[in-house]
């Protein structure tokens, strides 16, 4: 055996260290899932001024408890925490706007599991701001 491997032999799972997420991390994963969702609709796209389509996400995490830790040591694997996830997103209008609030909840749901290993207690997805084709060709921010 390997003298690392006897050290690590040596002592318990839990006691060897612990993974931590950011949540600056964790916001970084669900604008990204976001934008990625968003680019399902196509025909949505091309109404959003350039500069205009990236999602901004803010997270709250709340940090694994001693018991989940404990069965994450164990090989049970238990989630690293809990997060809370809000997305802003600027859509084209008119579309589907509720399909598309739909695909980036589900999207951003599954890349904050799998990637950051935390279960998703809620996803809010909130549209900032509906870009027209109409406000587009005048340059105004509002049409009547």
């Amino acid at each position: 055996m390997a003298p690392a491997e006897a050290a690590a032999g040596a002592l318990p799972a839990g006691a060897r260290g612990a993974t931590r997420i950011a949540d600056r991390v964790v916001a970084k994963i669900a604008s990204h899932a976001a934008r990625e969702a968003l680019r399902a609709f196509p025909e949505a796209v091309p109404q959003v001024p350039a500069g205009h389509t990236a999602p901004h996400a803010t997270v709250s995490v709340r940090r694994a408890t001693e018991r989940t830790a404990a069965e994450r040591a164990a090989g049970q694997g238990a989630p690293l925490g809990e997060a809370r996830v809000r997305v802003a997103v600027e859509l084209g209008y008119p579309s589907d706007i509720g399909a598309q609030c739909g695909a980036v909840r589900r999207t951003v749901t599954e890349r904050v599991t799998t990637l950051a290993g935390m279960d998703v207690r809620e996803v809010a997805v909130a549209v900032a701001r509906l870009h027209s084709a109409h406000t587009r060709a005048s340059g105004e921010g509002t049409v009547r």
